[in-house]
């Protein structure tokens, strides 16, 4: 009487590890993969982990304004968007496109003396609809502190730094207003919903 070689709980699962392996490398190999993704994925496979996505694999968002101001500094505005509770949120970056380190400029926190007790911000930015002559500032909390990046003190040289914004929302019907803040450009841009 023979007895049937028993597989193990290990064995079986490098059984599996070597067949999922062997599917993977074929695969890499038929859809023309360079050779350093199949080992990835083969190694992924036997280790039991799949690979999470780079960050740098997703697609910048287009931006609604590109505003150069002094220092050599840049505003890069990504979303203006319209928010039901009546406000309206700005988002992007604070470049410094200089070779130099630059120090944040006081002006682009206006001079309010509230908003100056709270140190460097970007509180002196405004929106400006045209169509109903009302400019609107930089939300403040029950502490007099600007609803917007705060601590903004220095730059690197090439340093980027995410920036938000937020202001009352203009009435339903304005979609485009003025976005100024000191020492900048000013540019035009289209509020989302």
């Amino acid at each position: 009487m023979t007895s049937s070689p028993r597989t193990t709980p290990l064995a079986r699962r490098a059984l599996l590890t070597l067949a999922a392996g062997l599917t993977l490398s074929a695969a890499g190999c038929s859809a023309g993969i360079d050779p350093g993704a199949r080992t990835v994925a083969t190694s992924a496979a036997a280790s039991g982990a799949l690979p999470t996505p780079s960050r740098t694999s997703t697609q910048p968002a287009v931006p609604l304004a590109v505003l150069a101001g002094q220092h050599r500094l840049q505003l890069t505005l990504t979303s203006a968007r319209r928010h039901p509770h009546g406000a309206v949120t700005l988002r992007g970056t604070l470049k410094n496109t200089g070779t130099a380190l630059v120090i944040v400029p006081a002006e682009l926190r206006g001079n309010e003396t509230a908003v100056l007790r709270n140190g460097p911000s970007l509180a002196g930015a405004t929106l400006v609809d045209f169509t109903a002559g009302k400019r609107y500032y930089v939300l403040r909390d029950t502490d007099a502190r600007p609803l917007t990046t705060t601590g903004l003190s220095q730059l690197d040289p090439g340093e980027t730094v995410p920036v938000f914004l937020q202001f009352p929302a203009p009435p339903p019907g304005t979609t485009q207003v003025d976005f100024e803040l000191p020492l900048f450009d000013s540019a035009t841009i289209t509020l989302s919903k």
